[in-house]
């Protein structure tokens, strides 16, 4: 195992517990004598991710959980909220027994979790899956998040107060009204 620190690639396991999916291990560098913490995780098969062109690469669990950490930054989460839930996510691809599978699927799972795990990293990572154009788009979701009777985290506020969000439509719109108008009397 190669040392974080110096690089050495000696070292020694003076730690190791059994983990759901796994184990971790603590481990010092021989060279330096740098501690570390290692995690071994069981692969039972190869799980190819179909990407929106067609092309297939290799479900990269450091990438799903990039993008988790990223919706979830500065979020009141409980500590390992995240890592259990890539560990679901991830548990429920390989139990599904499929060696490819759609990112949609991916993308779907994801969905579905953040929405009962947070709110607002719900939306957040709705507005770069979903690729909002526009400030439209993301009231439409938080209104659908809001419809859906989902009860809201007790330890977090509310997505925009509604006179924000109307605010912000209206100013959007009316900035896409004097645009037209500008091009109209260019034109003429």
């Amino acid at each position: 195992m190669k040392c974080p620190y110096c690089g050495g690639l000696e070292s020694k396991v003076i730690d190791s517990r059994p983990l759901d999916e796994g184990v971790r291990r603590r481990r010092k560098c021989l060279a330096c004598g740098a501690r570390f913490t290692t995690y071994e995780r069981i692969q039972l098969h190869n799980i190819f991710v179909i990407k929106k062109d067609g092309r297939r690469e290799e479900f990269n669990r450091a990438k799903l959980s990039l993008g988790i950490r990223k919706a979830c930054e500065k979020r009141p989460l409980p500590i390992g909220a995240i890592d259990k839930f890539i560990d679901n996510i991830e548990a429920e691809l390989y139990n599904g027994g499929k060696t490819e599978v759609p990112s949609s699927l991916i993308g779907d799972l994801v969905m579905e979790g953040l929405k009962k795990l947070d709110h607002i990293a719900y939306v957040r990572f709705a507005s770069v899956y979903r690729e909002f154009a526009d400030i439209g788009d993301l009231k439409q979701t938080v209104d659908n998040l809001a419809a859906s009777g989902m009860v809201t985290p007790a330890n977090q506020l509310p997505l925009l107060p509604s006179k924000a969000v109307n605010s912000l439509i209206a100013h959007h719109q009316n900035s896409k009204i004097k645009v037209h108008n500008d091009k109209a009397k260019i034109k003429n």
